[in-house]
């Protein structure tokens, strides 16, 4: 797990088609080095990944058609910035909301306003995602946590403070970019759990 308060910027250095699916090699620039090991998660622009080769600047994780399939790692080009945080410890203090790093789906920046110093962006997304966000709720973009300011039909919008536009890859991104949305994983379970009210019992006494 995470909590969407990004650690480091670090840069998509390589990467290589293996067997079908992709191999992705990320510069891990200020992030804490001292303890990596094998097998660890490391959130990657919102992606949970699992390391499975690192050095003293960069580490290796490979990224299945299903992550391909549901997120923009395929499709960044190599230099592209990307939102860096290391999984969650028991002792840690959660700052921003519940994150696994399982992506929903691709959204799209729609619009940037200024709004005082932060600043308004609006991000247009799929109907089934759209269905889990709620205005005041969480939504994790790019793995970064933000409070949702409204949403309609179309898409949702939040504001990002100096310091989250100052500390993340977000002054990289542009009107028309792609971002990762994970929605918040309590809105996942109430679906799930009115879908199975909804299932007529077959139990008979």
């Amino acid at each position: 797990m995470f909590t969407g308060l990004i650690q480091a910027v670090g840069r998509l250095v390589a990467h290589e088609p293996r067997g079908g699916d992709l191999r992705v090699q990320i510069g891990f620039a200020d992030l804490e080095r001292a303890h990596i090991v094998l097998g660890e998660s490391i959130a990657v622009s919102g992606v949970c990944l699992t390391v499975v080769a690192f050095d003293g600047e960069t580490f290796a994780a490979d990224v299945s058609n299903e992550t391909l399939a549901l997120t923009t790692l395929g499709t960044l080009p190599v230099g592209t910035a990307v939102n860096l945080e290391r999984a969650l410890r028991a002792s840690d203090r959660l700052g921003g909301h519940m994150v696994s790093g399982h992506v929903d789906g691709i959204g799209h920046v729609a619009g940037i306003s200024d709004d005082g110093r932060s600043q308004r962006w609006r991000f247009s997304a799929a109907s089934d995602v759209l269905r889990f966000i709620a205005s005041k709720g969480s939504v994790a973009i790019d793995g970064v946590s933000l409070t949702v300011n409204a949403v309609d039909e179309a898409g949702f919008e939040v504001n990002l403070v100096p310091h989250t536009i100052a500390h993340t890859a977000f002054a990289q991104n542009a009107v028309g970019g792609a971002v990762n949305i994970e929605v918040d994983v309590v809105a996942r379970y109430v679906e799930r759990l009115l879908q199975t009210r909804a299932i007529p019992s077959t139990n008979r006494d």
